[in-house]
This record gives C-alpha cells, sequence and structure tokens, in this order.
C-alpha cells in the first residue's frame, strides 16, 4: 500500500479530443408537445450548455480550482484511490471521510471544503473506485467492498484509528456499511441520503405505504438505474467517448434530483455541471463508474442497522422518498434528524453552508 502526492494534470491532446468530439455534435429533436423536460433531457438546454462548453468554458481554470487542496493517490488492495488530504488545526481529533456518488465526484465538495477545515476537522474525500482519478477495480465492487477499502485508507494508510463518515448517494451506502460492518473504527455517521428498513421486515402499515412510495417513484425514474444495474457495459461504452451523450445522460439528473424548482441553473451554473462531467471524461472513468450498480445487485452486505451513533440530514428538494424518523430508527442509531429548509440530492454543492453547518453540529459531540 504506497501513498504519493498528486496532482491533476490533463493531458492537451485528451482536452483536445474532447472538443473535437463537440465541435461535431449534432443535437437532436424532441416532440412538438410537452414541455422541455417532459421526456428526459432537454433538447434546447444541452445544446445551449454544449455551445458554453466548446466556446466559453476553460478546463485548465477548473482544474486550477480542482488543486487547491492537497492530492494524493494511495494503492488499497491493487486499486489506485485518489483522494483529498486536507489538515483541519487539530481541535477535532476525529478525521472525517466524505463520499460522492453517482453522477457527482469529489467537484461536489469543493465549496464545503473551507467551511469544515475552519471547523477544525481533517478532512479526507476520495474519489471512489472507478471514479474521477481513481483506478478502475478488476471487476465490478459494491458498496461492502468499498467501506473495506475506506477502513484500510484510513486506519492502516493514513494512521486514523477512528475516524467520523459521510456521505449521499451511493456515498451514503459506502457510509452505511462503514458504520455497520467497521463499527471498531467508525465513531458515528452523518449521511444526506437514507432508507428505512427493508420492506420485509415488518407488517408495520406505515412501512408498508413507505415502501409503496419508493416503488412508485422507481417507476417513473428507475430506467438509468435498471441499466446501469444489468447492462452496465452496453450504455457505458455508449457514452464512454461521446461528451454530448454523456451529458445528456447525466445533467437531467441535476436538474431533477436536485432542488431546481424546474431552472437548472439556479441551482447548478454551466461551469460546475462540465467540471463534473469532465472528471469522469478526462479519466476515461464513464464506463466504470456504472459497474456499482451492477455489484450492488449483487453484493453481500452486512445485514444488520447501524449501531454507531447516526445524523440523518433531509434536504426537501431530494427526488427519493424520506421515510419518518420511527422508521428510520429501524435502520439507523439515530442521534440526529435534520430537516434542512433548501437543498437537494446534490446537497453540499447546492447548499454548501447548510450541509456543512449539519455535519458540524453533528460531529462536533464526537470529534472534540
Amino acid at each position: 500500500m504506497s501513498l504519493r502526492p498528486f496532482r491533476i494534470d490533463v493531458a492537451q491532446s485528451v482536452l483536445d479530443r474532447i472538443s473535437v468530439r463537440l465541435a461535431d455534435a449534432r443535437i437532436g429533436y424532441a416532440p412538438a408537445e410537452g414541455g422541455p423536460w417532459d421526456y428526459g433531457m432537454d433538447h434546447r438546454y444541452l445544446a445551449e450548455l454544449v455551445a458554453y462548453w466548446r466556446d466559453v468554458y476553460d478546463w485548465r481554470a477548473e482544474e486550477a480550482k480542482l488543486n487547491r487542496w492537497p492530492q494524493f493517490m494511495a494503492t488499497v488492495d491493487g486499486v489506485d484511490i485518489h483522494f483529498y488530504h486536507i489538515q483541519g488545526d487539530g481541535s477535532r481529533p476525529l478525521p472525517i471521510i466524505i463520499t460522492h456518488g453517482w453522477p457527482g465526484s469529489v467537484v461536489e465538495f469543493q465549496a464545503a471544503i473551507p467551511l469544515l477545515v475552519a471547523a477544525g476537522y481533517t478532512l479526507v474525500i476520495p474519489s471512489l473506485p472507478g471514479y474521477g482519478w481513481s483506478g478502475r477495480p478488476g471487476r465490478p465492487i459494491g458498496p461492502a467492498s468499498v467501506a473495506a477499502l475506506w477502513r484500510r485508507l484510513m486506519v492502516d494508510i493514513l494512521c486514523y484509528p477512528r475516524f467520523l463518515a459521510q456521505g449521499g448517494d451511493w456515498g451514503s451506502a459506502v457510509t452505511h456499511q462503514l458504520g455497520a460492518a467497521h463499527a471498531d473504527a467508525v465513531a458515528a455517521i452523518h449521511v444526506n441520503f437514507f432508507m428505512g428498513p427493508p420492506p420485509g421486515s415488518s407488517d408495520d402499515p406505515e412501512l408498508a405505504e413507505y415502501w409503496r412510495s419508493v416503488a412508485k417513484l422507481m417507476e417513473a425514474e428507475s430506467g438509468y438505474h435498471h441499466e446501469q444495474g444489468t447492462k452496465p457495459q452496453t450504455i457505458g461504452l455508449a457514452l464512454h467517448d461521446n461528451p454530448v451523450g454523456w451529458a445528456a445522460w447525466v445533467v437531467e439528473k441535476f436538474w431533477r434530483w436536485g432542488d431546481t424548482g424546474g431552472v437548472i441553473e439556479s441551482r447548478f451554473d454551466k461551469d460546475h455541471l462540465i467540471t463534473n462531467l469532465m472528471s469522469y471524461l478526462v479519466t476515461d472513468n464513464v464506463i466504470s463508474s456504472l459497474w456499482m450498480y451492477y455489484a450492488s445487485n449483487r453484493e453481500k452486505r452486512h445485514p444488520g442497522p447501524v449501531a454507531v451513533p447516526c445524523g440523518l440530514a433531509h434536504f426537501p428538494g431530494e427526488f427519493y422518498p424520506m421515510p419518518s424518523r420511527r422508521l428510520a430508527q429501524q435502520a439507523y442509531n439515530v442521534q440526529r434528524w435534520s430537516k434542512l429548509p433548501a437543498g437537494g440530492h446534490f446537497a453540499a454543492m447546492e447548499e454548501p453552508a447548510a450541509f456543512a453547518a449539519d455535519v458540524i453540529a453533528f460531529f462536533d459531540q464526537f470529534g472534540r
């Protein structure tokens, strides 16, 4: 297990190839009737985004922003893991490992980083295996396997025998597994995406109604999930060298899952959207980022509830139904229950101050 400093420095030839693809793009059309996002990605916004990407967007400026914080690469169980490692002032001795999801990246946390560090916390923010600047595993791996990698990174490589963990989306699943299976090293967890107990665990009418609402949501929203969970290579091969196709596949999720009120740039500006897209494209990790969906359907996870103290934060724009606190307590040891006034699925990017404040308020019980 080796540890070495790292800086993002994308080869100009990679950027030129993406520029050629953008210059040669032809944007398709939509049905004549219906709203701009009624059938999925709005073709007019896609054309606007691609024009900005081609003519205005400056990767080198964004790359410099991503390089503001110290980064490292560690080889953990044969997989190169890219991560930020930002030291606090020592007033909070327990570090926090923060995990992103799909279709996010470490780009999500850029505005929240200084707020958490100012509170004294040391941060470890890795790119998931097969995402961003991390290496690709030899086969698809799921959240439980990633949690085991994170434990080795924190305990064996960075020498933190005890730590805190935070996550959303896949990061929430990884964080859940950290709290459930690695409680000897994890003092507490905070998640901004969470579910109730499994549907078969109780005859509780409230639980049954909750899972009916989940099923209704998934019927309308889970096309991407089913494709990526069953045939990730098919869609991955279609998108990996296709920046416009990748943008169409991903940006619609930011519009739908964020607290946008139907106006995507009320939450995400074009530079943020494109930099997040580029974190997959410039590393050739579009395909491998989809593998976790396949592995998650097949991976054995820790079956029990999370015993360590848990902070659960619900942002109102989150697209996935939120269980009641009573139901959530069947899956988590709930010590903090927060309902935030604004923000959605990409909480740290949408509401960095509120996100950081809730994380700090909860972890301050353990990190002093």
